[in-house]
């Protein structure tokens, strides 16, 4: 038996198995970017179908993937949650200023706000299962939107006694009820809450 043939240590095995693990990361992301942009255009209850058709895959794959709808709205508002908190780091490392960083994560933050809604409404029987997700939101982005306006105030563009969590409620609270009324535009009124954080010049 030739032994360069078949004996590697493993390496070829270890490289096949981070390959596919690789692979299986790749594919489990398209899925929830699609379904993600879905929910943002038809809601939370959009048909599978029209989710597999944007990742280009079988409705098959998505229920292999996840199970029931609540295990996808899961899946995906988490996945946002890690997006957005990955975005704030990056953010300021390419921004010209803290508080244009700052800005476009807001900005980012509204878009998964957007996201978001319904979830309650799908997880209502299971107020445990919400609560932990709240609790996971909180511990993943305010320390990134705190991160964003240190940076900021320490840069002399913000006021300093504005708390991540109020801004972030703040902004919250502007979004609610966006989705109903085509007159009310809470992209621009969010614009002009992180615009007016500026201190006086």
């Amino acid at each position: 038996m030739e032994s360069g043939a078949v004996n590697d240590g493993g390496e070829g095995t270890g490289r096949a198995t981070r390959s596919k693990r690789a692979d299986a990361r790749r594919n489990e992301k398209t899925l929830l970017d699609a379904a993600a942009a879905i929910f943002v255009a038809a809601g939370v209850d959009a048909p599978v179908r029209d989710i597999a058709a944007r990742a280009g895959v079988g409705v098959g794959t998505i229920y292999r993937h996840f199970p029931t709808r609540s295990d996808l709205i899961i899946a995906v508002y988490r996945h946002q949650v890690e997006a957005c908190a990955e975005a704030g780091p990056a953010l300021l490392e390419t921004s010209p200023t803290p508080h244009v960083a700052l800005a476009r994560w807001i900005d980012l933050f509204v878009d998964f706000l957007v996201t978001k809604h319904g979830l309650a409404g799908v997880l209502q029987s299971d107020n445990t299962g919400f609560e932990a997700l709240h609790t996971y939101f909180l511990d993943r982005l305010v320390p990134v939107c705190t991160q964003l306006l240190d940076a900021a105030v320490a840069s002399g563009e913000i006021r300093s006694e504005l708390r991540a969590y109020e801004l972030m409620r703040g902004v919250g609270n502007l979004c609610v009820g966006a989705e109903s009324d085509p007159r009310y535009d809470a992209r621009r009124l969010v614009g002009l809450l992180v615009a007016g954080l500026r201190g006086p010049n």
